[in-house]
């Protein structure tokens, strides 16, 4: 039986609303998160909180800032661990492998920002270290982005995203049907 951990990225202060970097329906894929979390909590699941911390002059999460801490509603408990990155994947440069691999853990579920760069790294990294791994899309958020001056709506580009993700690296699910599992 696989033992699973619940990844929760980047779920900051910054991207709800009067933050520096407001995501596409942030409120509505962070009470997923909360529930996720939630359930994870009464199941006894191993959870992981990962933030992010930008380097001077970012437009986001800088170091020390209100809009860096987890969002209120996300905080972890005492016995759940927090990773601090300071890159997109949440594996890069922290000790997330070797939390999950120190609880044995074989399968992730991943919920969290942005859909279209943490999240999608972060999913594709679990993948590439032979994690089982759980997206739930939408526990997840986006923003509207730009490319030769064209603009991508926020929920075109987590579709598109969600869409290559469900493809090769992970199942993407609903809270819904994740919970109901």
């Amino acid at each position: 039986m696989a033992k699973s951990a619940l990844i929760l990225i980047d779920i900051q202060n910054d991207y709800f609303p009067g933050g520096n970097w407001e995501l596409h329906k942030i409120e509505e894929s962070a009470a997923n998160a909360r529930r996720l979390l939630e359930q994870a909590r009464a199941d006894g699941q191993t959870i992981v909180h990962v933030r992010h911390e930008s380097p001077e002059g970012a437009p986001f999460f800088a170091v020390g800032s209100k809009g860096a801490e987890i969002h209120p509603t996300m905080q972890p408990s005492a016995e759940e661990a927090v990773v601090t990155k300071t890159e997109v994947n949440a594996f890069k440069g922290t000790d997330l492998k070797q939390i999950l691999d120190d609880a044995s853990i074989t399968a992730v579920t991943i919920a969290g920002d942005m859909s279209h760069m943490c999240v999608d790294a972060a999913t594709r990294a679990a993948s590439d270290f032979g994690y089982d791994v759980t997206l739930v899309e939408d526990a997840c958020s986006s923003r509207d982005l730009e490319f030769n001056g064209d603009v991508i709506p926020a929920e075109q580009a987590h579709k598109a995203f969600m869409s290559a993700l469900g493809f090769a690296y992970a199942t993407v699910t609903t809270t819904d049907a994740y919970l109901a599992g």
